[in-house]
């Protein structure tokens, strides 16, 4: 169950689907490895957003129903495959023809709690993650202003390997989120709190102080172990103040900045150099 492949990120979107002011952002970036993956949590939110039954794993409500066998008719993949019209002659890219038809439904308006998710995908069905050549400019910027003010109950998704890969104007608009390839079941904190507990309240003179404790810990522990820790905690703290946007969307940040680091001890770069910068990062 993607509840425990990826448990804080489902808990965080399910807390804030649950709030009382539904607090989810509307455009929505994932990254990395695993679209199908990606896809599949998208899928699982969008099931979230508009189940009538209280959102159980196992629900059986049509909407449930109809989201599980992708067949939802307010779940809409765009990808150079899906949703295109007769008359549209591309074949490697989303058309300006597919921004018309977005923003021509989202002009009617619907019951339901209406998601779009972007790709690519082939004939086939192999899906591949977003690039510029796959999204062009030229439909991206035709949608540009509705992804930024979209209708109420709608929500964005777009799926891609890097973020990097994608425009600029839209990682801007979006909250991005890393998707690993190779999820951490283990949720656990506790080796880390001592050392980073609140650590976004510190000040600049204390970024020092960061890095040592941090470090330190390295020194008996494998440092990729430590940084999956920090990247718990900082989860835990974003589900436990979905009111506190400016925190929320600092912490977001901040989880980009830790899985960075994950990635470049990943490559073998001296851990006390990659500790050192994410410490600096944090806090400066």
């Amino acid at each position: 169950m993607l509840s425990e492949k990826y448990p804080f990120l489902m808990k965080y979107f399910a807390g804030g689907i649950k709030s009382t002011t539904r607090n989810i952002a509307h455009c929505i970036l994932f990254y990395g490895n695993d679209i199908q993956a990606q896809y599949d949590i998208a899928l699982e939110i969008s099931r979230l957003l508009n189940c009538k039954e209280g959102g159980s794993e196992d629900c059986q409500c049509l909407n449930c129903r109809w989201i599980r066998e992708n067949k939802h008719p307010a779940v809409i993949t765009i990808s150079k495959s899906d949703n295109k019209s007769s008359d549209d002659t591309t074949k490697t890219v989303i058309s300006a023809s597919q921004a018309k038809f977005v923003k021509d439904s989202l002009a009617v308006t619907s019951d339901y709690h209406r998601v779009m998710i972007f790709c690519d995908r082939d004939e086939k069905g192999n899906l591949a993650g977003l690039n510029q050549k796959v999204f062009p400019e030229t439909a991206a910027n035709a949608l540009l202003k509705t992804f930024e003010e979209p209708p109420e109950n709608t929500t964005f998704f777009f799926l891609t390997k890097d973020k990097s890969d994608m425009l600029a104007t839209i990682v801007s608009r979006a909250q991005c989120f890393f998707v690993p390839s190779n999820p951490q079941v283990n949720a656990s904190f506790d080796l880390v709190k001592p050392a980073v507990e609140n650590y976004f309240s510190l000040e600049r003179d204390q970024v020092l102080d960061l890095n040592d404790r941090l470090y330190a810990l390295t020194k008996d522990n494998d440092t990729l172990d430590i940084l999956t820790e920090f990247e718990n905690y900082v989860l835990a703290v974003i589900e436990s103040n979905f009111s506190n946007k400016l925190l929320q969307a600092k912490l977001i940040e901040d989880l980009n900045k830790i899985e960075k680091a994950q990635r470049e001890i990943r490559l073998g770069m001296n851990p006390q150099t990659v500790i050192e910068t994410l410490s600096f990062e944090l806090i400066l």
